[in-house]
């Protein structure tokens, strides 16, 4: 696993809003699995599995070559996507998977927090790419420590928002009880919903733009030292439940990713931005840090919010390393920012399912 723990050194205190319960982030990281594939040897191998079976495949080998990505890693190796899996299939490789990214996230946050597992008063579990009951903060609670009085929050069903919305609740669970201390884990195995018994473009798009990883947050509303947490706002579409999402068939998750997002976010974003911004603060913005939901998103953001060409290169640096991870991938593009030691506000931003616009304001 490559594991990439942040925040290793303390950065400014920040001005307290109102009179609210002051929440900091204490510590940040991000984790990969063990494989890595090369976005050239992902057109090679799927060219290979699907072209025989989707006439149209050689019109759409633009979509591999665009997404601005390199490489992305992955909890199975790839000779896995030859060959048939059902759900017990799929959602066994998630929970081995998903487990071992999930503990090596959590880890890489408590030592960037100076702190011990059961030092947590409460965790925030995110994940929409498998089903585990006993959720994955269970599996890992006696290997890792965690207390037997632990709090669980297990999240699903939030997609690609779930990095920013799931910091808005761990944000507001350390809030309602100071002194307390909150891990935040969103952990993603896009890679297991590969489809080859159903020939959907949206399940070829997906091929060539998710990958696998996690990112874990400590969260804490005593006095210290990090960033200031502020609260989260969220902005969801009516008349929009078929843009992102998943369909459920006998095989597993079919992944719904419609065309229209870019020109959605184009059309949209900058509306609902106007709408949520006096709920987030008046302050002015330093550095927007956005989800990469893929190389036309990240330019229609762009657009949307008059930021000026190549202004999320963080965002696009992410996204050509490890490509679009759902939830989490937006904690590794704030992993870059915060490593180049900004100053200011900085405001965390992702679209999801729903369809859903999540953003956090963060006070460095």
């Amino acid at each position: 696993m490559t594991v990439r723990p942040v925040l290793p050194d303390p950065l400014p205190s920040a001005v307290p809003h109102s009179s609210d319960t002051e929440v900091r982030l204490l510590g940040l990281s991000t984790a990969l699995p063990p494989h890595v594939l090369r976005q050239t040897d992902v057109v090679a191998r799927a060219r290979e599995l699907l072209a025989p079976r989707y006439p149209q495949f050689e019109r759409i080998v633009s979509a591999f070559e665009n997404a601005g990505i390199d490489q992305r890693a992955s909890v199975v190796p790839m000779d896995w996507f030859g060959g048939p899996h059902g759900w017990k299939a799929r959602n066994d490789a998630y929970l081995a998977g998903a487990t071992a990214l999930f503990r090596d996230a959590a880890e890489g946050a408590l030592r960037t927090a100076g702190l011990r597992a059961g030092d947590i008063d409460t965790i925030v579990t995110i994940s929409s790419t498998g089903v585990a009951t006993p959720t994955l903060e269970a599996r890992v609670a006696r290997e890792m420590g965690f207390r037997p009085d632990v709090q669980r929050v297990p999240v699903f069903g939030l997609g690609c928002a779930g990095g920013v919305t799931g910091m808005a609740i761990a944000r507001e669970l350390a809030a309602a009880r100071p002194g307390s201390r909150v891990l935040m884990v969103a952990v993603e195995t896009c890679t297991l919903l590969f489809r080859m018994d159903r020939m959907d473009k949206a399940d070829i798009i997906a091929t060539a733009l998710f990958g696998d990883g996690a990112a874990a947050a400590v969260l804490g509303s005593s006095a210290g030292d990090g960033p200031l947490v502020g609260r989260g706002v969220q902005h969801m579409w009516p008349e929009t439940l078929d843009i992102m999402g998943w369909d459920v068939d006998d095989a597993g998750l079919g992944v719904i990713f419609d065309r229209s997002i870019p020109g959605f976010a184009t059309e949209n974003l900058a509306a609902a931005y106007a709408e949520m911004r006096p709920a987030l603060g008046p302050e002015p913005i330093a550095r927007m840090v956005c989800h990469p939901g893929g190389a036309k998103v990240v330019t229609a953001i762009e657009e949307a919010l008059q930021l000026g060409p190549g202004t999320l290169d963080a965002e696009r640096e992410v996204l050509r390393m490890a490509g679009n991870m759902s939830a989490p991938t937006v904690l590794f593009v704030l992993a870059e920012v915060l490593a180049r030691r900004p100053e200011g506000r900085l405001m965390l931003s992702a679209l999801g399912p729903g369809f859903t616009l999540s953003m956090l304001p963060l006070d460095l």
